[in-house]
């Protein structure tokens, strides 16, 4: 498991804290994953579920763990293996039928909402803004890129 320095943990700790909307330093199950994003971790839905113990859906609504609980979990996400700018090209490449660096945003859009962990209309919306030519192709090495540095 990866070590924070007591400088990363500080910040951390005042980001959690940003999180507690009722004020007894403690955040509720189903905001997790939004706070290990805001920290630069990039978890599924799924890995967090995972590491919260497959709670139910009340319990991603009512349960609440303190930052102690919390730091251990991100520690895990951190340690996760990450995608590089390679694995994404390579996998965008399949649907390059030309060979010509670019795929159809249209099918874009569709393996982004139908495959792995879906994404609504709104957040694709978001996600391939300015990323279509005027033939409705994606350059997928510069989306990878642009992706990447968001």
């Amino acid at each position: 498991m990866a070590d924070f320095t007591p400088d990363q943990i500080e910040d951390f700790k005042e980001a959690f804290g940003l999180f507690d909307r009722i004020g007894d330093s403690q955040v509720a199950y189903n905001q997790v994953a939004d706070i290990m994003r805001a920290l630069g971790q990039n978890p599924t839905n799924k890995d967090v579920t995972t590491i919260l113990g497959n709670p139910s859906a009340d319990d991603m609504a009512n349960k609440r763990i303190n930052f102690d609980t919390f730091l251990p979990m991100l520690k895990q996400v951190h340690a996760l293996p990450k995608g590089t700018y390679d694995d994404y090209v390579e996998g965008l490449r399949v649907f390059d039928k030309e060979g010509n660096g670019t795929v159809m945003g249209a099918e874009l859009r569709i393996v982004l909402s139908t495959l792995g962990e879906k994404m609504s209309e709104p957040e694709i919306d978001a996600l391939m803004a300015g990323q279509e030519d005027e033939n409705g192709s994606v350059h997928y090495e510069a989306f990878v890129k642009h992706i990447m540095s968001v």
